[in-house]
């Protein structure tokens, strides 16, 4: 059940770290996320496709739809129309297929490449290396309708606050590296990590996106 009183402590708090707040509404009904945009939330995040294009149906248009879950290649086009950002791109075909899927819609769509930083085979996303040699391909500068605003990264679950403090903090050093680079392929504005049971410890080590769901709505 959506807690408007979280709501308000977690964006006072974002508001010192000049952070933004993307509310992780996966599962939840439209009702509770009309509640939450009415109490003046703006972004939301969903990690399933069929789920997303139900609710932007039938939710306000000027809601921030960003997916945030492992999206497959064909499921591009179904989001393609509407999704103000896809935060979870982990490959080059994916990429590949947003950008042809943004040509078809005439549209240029955001996106944040997914690095693994976490010490679990189960999550996804490039590595360190990879990014750096995408980002440095030809291929890149022929994708005219995707802008690639920086990164989204997911710390090890795990109560080992030390950890989680290294995975972040290794995760803003290479983003302050290909920041500082200025490559022609990234416009480095955004790096999205944190989550309801370690957004603190995101912030204090540099992001600029947190994404809530559970402090925000309540347990699944």
């Amino acid at each position: 059940m959506f807690n408007k009183n979280s709501l308000a402590v977690i964006l006072k708090e974002l508001e010192s770290y000049r952070a933004q707040l993307v509310a992780v509404s996966k599962t939840k009904p439209v009702s509770e996320i009309k509640e939450v945009f009415d109490s003046g939330q703006k972004i939301f995040g969903e990690n399933y496709v069929q789920e997303v294009v139900e609710k932007h149906r039938q939710l306000p248009m000027d809601i921030e739809w960003h997916f945030i879950g492992h999206l497959q290649t064909n499921k591009v086009k179904h989001i393609a129309p509407f999704v103000s950002m896809v935060q979870s791109v982990d490959s080059l075909n994916l990429l590949n297929e947003i950008n042809k899927e943004g040509k078809k819609h005439d549209r240029i769509i955001p996106c944040l490449l997914q690095i693994h930083i976490a010490k679990e085979e189960t999550k996804f996303g490039f590595s360190f290396n990879e990014v750096e040699e995408l980002l440095n391909a030809p291929k890149m500068k022929s994708f005219e309708n995707i802008n690639i605003n920086g990164f989204m990264a997911m710390a090890t679950l795990t109560d080992d606050k030390q950890q989680i403090k290294n995975e972040f903090r290794s995760m803003k050093l290479f983003y302050d590296k290909i920041k500082n680079c200025q490559l022609p392929t990234v416009d480095c504005q955004l790096l999205s990590m944190g989550m309801t049971s370690d957004y603190q410890i995101a912030l204090e080590e540099g992001s600029t996106m947190v994404r809530i769901g559970s402090a925000i709505f309540g347990e699944r």
